[in-house]
C-alpha cells in the first residue's frame, strides 16, 4: 500500500510560512529532497500550495529535478473553495477526502507525496491519513509567521524512525504515528 508523506522545511519555533525566505539549504539537505522525489509518484496538495506551486513551477518547465517531478507528476489538490485547477495533471479532489485519499493510497505506486501545505498536514495527521512526517529544522527563530502546529486540536503520538544533523546544523527527522 502507498504512504501519503509530508516534507517541510520548519524553524526551530515552528514557521513553516515563506521557507525561501530563510531556510539554509546544503547537498545533504538537496540529497534528503531528491530521495523523497525518488520515493513518489504523486503529489498532494492543500489549496494555498496548490495555487503558489502553479504560478511558480510550470515556467520553469523541467529546469531543476523538483521542477521535473512536480510538473511531470499527477498532482491531487484539496481544496473546498476551488472548482477548478488548470495546472496540468492536477485534479481536485471531492468532499470526501478520506475515501479518496484511502482510494489512491490502494492503488500501485510509490509514496504520495506532500510538499508544503501545513494545514493539509495538520488536518491529515489526527485523521490518521498522513503516513510520515519529514521534517527539516532549521537552526534558526523566526520568531512570527504561521506555524506547523499552531494550536494541536487534538494529540498526536509520533515516533521518530530517522534523524540525521546536517553540517549546516539543519536537523533532518522523520517520524510516523506511534502505535499505541
Amino acid at each position: 500500500m502507498r504512504k501519503i508523506v509530508a516534507g517541510l522545511s520548519v524553524s526551530l519555533d515552528g514557521v513553516t510560512e515563506s521557507p525561501p525566505d530563510w531556510m539554509t539549504l546544503n547537498h545533504e539537505a538537496d540529497e534528503v529532497i531528491r530521495a523523497g522525489i525518488a520515493e513518489s509518484d504523486a503529489v498532494l496538495l492543500g489549496r494555498n500550495t496548490y495555487a503558489d506551486f502553479a504560478r511558480m513551477w510550470p515556467g520553469l518547465g523541467d529546469s531543476s529535478p523538483m521542477a521535473a517531478f512536480l510538473n511531470n507528476t499527477p498532482k491531487y489538490v484539496v481544496s473546498s473553495t476551488l472548482t477548478e485547477v488548470g495546472w496540468r495533471g492536477s485534479t481536485l479532489l471531492g468532499p470526501d477526502l478520506a475515501a479518496e485519499l484511502n482510494s489512491l493510497k490502494s492503488k500501485p505506486g510509490k509514496n504520495i507525496h506532500i510538499p508544503g501545505s501545513p494545514r493539509l498536514v495538520r488536518s491529515l495527521l489526527p485523521a490518521g491519513l498522513l503516513d510520515e512526517l519529514n521534517l527539516l529544522i532549521h537552526p534558526i527563530v523566526l520568531g512570527s509567521g504561521a506555524r506547523l502546529f499552531p494550536e494541536a486540536s487534538s494529540r498526536a503520538d509520533l515516533e521518530l524512525v530517522a534523524s540525521r544533523t546536517f553540517g549546516n546544523g539543519v536537523l533532518s527527522v522523520t517520524y510516523r504515528p506511534a502505535i499505541l
